[in-house]
């Protein structure tokens, strides 16, 4: 089956989508505290708030399309073991077609009940009157993995890094943790490492391969490389 491989993708790879990063200026994190949308803290405060910021991100989230980054990984699946590790809440790998998914901060795609924990599909607009469909408490919010929250599939995500054969950071900034630590441990287990970006990230340094440019091109130019191994 080729190489197992491990592959975080941060905003960057879906910014040539439409969907903006926390960056950039005039977007709609611009308008917005961290603090006041993607912490618990800041739901408990004024959930009408949250909820709103979400449904919008929602809505751009849906009417986005794929771009040749999101196309190119889901056809390295077809050659490779891949393990697409996402920082993204939006659902572009999927819509690629991308099948082995794991979405460590949640999905804009998933609501929660901050009662009792049950998940469920998310409207496309959610309201603070929502009742949760299995214990009826008004206490719906995104399931979105906040600050101060622990990702999702840690477990599982060390496993795939402890089988895996080569690592890859795809339009991450390096400052988010846990996630921007997976280069470090995948140096630990001798694994070969790579980074595309449209600039170095905080932990450039720590990748044997850096490659600069705009995701929908530097991506499909390494899974030609990629491609081209395998059958050489």
């Amino acid at each position: 089956m080729g190489e197992q491989i491990v592959i975080l993708t941060g905003a960057g790879i879906s910014a040539e989508s439409g969907l903006g990063t926390f960056r950039d200026e005039g977007g709609l994190w611009a308008q917005h505290r961290i603090e006041d949308v993607a912490t618990p803290e800041g739901f408990e405060r004024n959930p009408e708030l949250v909820l709103g910021f979400y449904n919008q991100r929602r809505a751009e989230a849906a009417a986005a399309t794929p771009n040749a980054a999101h196309v190119a990984l889901t056809a390295l699946e077809a050659k490779h073991e891949v393990l697409i590790v996402t920082q993204n809440v939006d659902g572009l790998h999927e819509a690629a077609g991308a099948q082995n998914v794991l979405h460590m901060h949640g999905s804009l795609a998933q609501a929660m009940c901050a009662a009792c924990a049950a998940r469920w599909e998310a409207p496309m607009v959610m309201q603070v009157s929502d009742p949760c469909p299995h214990c009826g408490a008004q206490a719906t919010r995104p399931d979105i993995v906040w600050f101060g929250e622990i990702p999702y599939g840690m477990e599982k995500i060390d496993a795939a890094l402890s089988k895996a054969t080569l690592f890859a950071a795809i339009g991450t900034s390096g400052n988010v943790y846990p996630a921007a630590g997976f280069v470090a441990e995948a140096r630990r287990l001798g694994l070969p490492t790579v980074e595309m970006n449209l600039e170095p990230s905080a932990g450039h340094s720590l990748f044997d391969d850096l490659r600069l440019g705009p995701a929908s091109e530097t991506v499909p130019a390494w899974v030609n490389e990629l491609a081209a191994k395998s059958t050489s």
